[in-house]
């Protein structure tokens, strides 16, 4: 069940000028669902995307990073095609190559080149993609085709999710105003090491090209990039980033600037709840948990400390079983791997509980104030190093029966 998860609002998913989304049931999946998505972009639009770092990664995002790299001013990114039900990852040559016809087969019914095509995949790894089925639900997808269809998207790329992702936001940028709108999925196979299993934000803003890779991976960075379900990084991870450039404010060329802060901060905004989103709805979850690491040397060192502690199968039971064993949390701050660090330096708390003081009991702590917060359905757990000015979060989940059913289960 999703922890405090809201319904998406249908009146902040805006359209965006310049791109349509068509949904279809093609069979893919073995359960009776939509599982096809096309979305055309309009020419002219900025497309950026960060992938997943598994050196094992599907054929798809092979070929999208491909396509990525080959995308120019007069064959920039066209369309997206995105199947759920099969993953096409260890599939070898042949995952590749069914990934490749799939892109030729939309190329041809837009009369478009391949390459100007990015596919996606989600589901079962290592089983045969069924191109033959994408390719005979193309017609009815491209018939859907419309900018109000968000909701309908988020719905088709789901998996395991137990419900749809999706938000958008507003912002004004040179007293225009702009749209944004993203959707994700992802419950379970989630530690990100770059964005989360599919997510795909859109906005009407005019952005330019050269700034779309840094755009994407800055999103990335602040949201995608701070979430943990399960600790493993997905074969399929892929973020993409759309500016339609439709929008009627001048072109933003540094994202330093006044218009590029407010659009990077809106956009972030909207890239933060997909992520959290995601862990709310893990695999099995009951418990939405923010670790926030304060006082170290740098930014990299206190989220390696926030994931010792979020990737814990030790901590994440306690808190699924609502038991103030902290010494737990302890513990995974010491073997996160910071060499010289100096244990009679941390600070613990639980929401307002404080319970480590200069790493060691708090006299004041009592265990009923640790099993009130533990009860909460939503914790924040904050670790002080003492040793300097940076900090870091991470969010995550809890770990229960659950989770080990619902993976048990996955295939079957």
């Amino acid at each position: 069940m999703a922890v405090n998860l809201s319904a998406p609002n249908l009146a902040e998913l805006f359209p965006i000028a310049g791109v349509r989304i068509g949904v279809t049931e093609a069979g893919i999946r073995k359960a009776k669902r939509k599982d096809l998505s096309v979305v055309l972009i309009d020419a002219g639009a900025s497309v950026s995307g960060v992938f997943t770092q598994n050196r094992f990664c599907a054929a798809p995002v092979q070929i999208c990073r491909e396509h990525l790299a080959k995308a120019g001013p007069n064959a920039g990114i066209r369309a997206m095609l995105i199947n759920t039900g099969n993953a096409n990852a260890g599939t070898g040559a042949d995952g590749r190559a069914r990934a490749e016809q799939s892109c030729v087969a939309l190329a041809a019914r837009l009369g478009l080149s391949a390459q100007q095509i990015l596919p996606f995949s989600t589901g079962v790894i290592m089983e045969t993609l069924p191109v033959e089925r994408i390719e005979a639900g193309l017609d009815a997808a491209l018939a859907d085709a419309k900018a109000d269809n968000w909701l309908n998207a988020a719905q088709a790329i789901m998996t395991t999710d137990t419900a749809p992702k999706a938000f958008g936001a507003q912002v004004l940028i040179d007293g225009v105003c702009v749209s944004i709108t993203g959707i994700s999925k992802g419950a379970g196979m989630i530690r990100p090491n770059m964005a989360t299993m599919l997510g795909f934000m859109a906005t009407d803003a005019v952005v330019s090209q050269a700034l779309m890779q840094q755009l994407a991976t800055d999103l990335a960075e602040g949201s995608f990039n701070r979430v943990t379900v399960d600790g493993d990084t997905s074969t399929n991870d892929s973020f993409v980033v759309i500016a339609s450039n439709k929008a009627s404010h001048a072109p933003i060329t540094s994202l330093e600037s006044p218009q590029g802060q407010a659009l990077k901060a809106a956009m972030l905004g909207v890239a933060q709840l997909l992520a959290q989103a995601i862990v709310r709805d893990g695999e099995g979850a009951t418990k939405f948990i923010a670790i926030k690491v304060e006082g170290g040397h740098t930014q990299a060192e206190c989220r390696q400390v926030a994931y010792a502690i979020a990737h814990s199968p030790l901590v994440k039971t306690a808190f699924f079983a609502s038991d103030p064993n902290l010494g737990r949390i302890l513990a995974a701050v010491g073997y996160a791997g910071i060499a010289d660090l100096d244990q009679t330096g941390i600070d613990l708390y639980l929401d307002d509980v404080h319970v480590a003081v200069q790493g060691g009991r708090n006299p004041a702590y009592q265990e009923s104030d640790g099993q009130r917060v533990m009860q909460q359905s939503e914790i924040t757990v904050r670790v002080v190093l003492g040793r300097g000015a940076a900090s870091d979060t991470v969010w995550t989940c809890d770990l229960s029966h659950d989770y080990v059913s619902i993976n048990a289960d996955y295939r079957s």
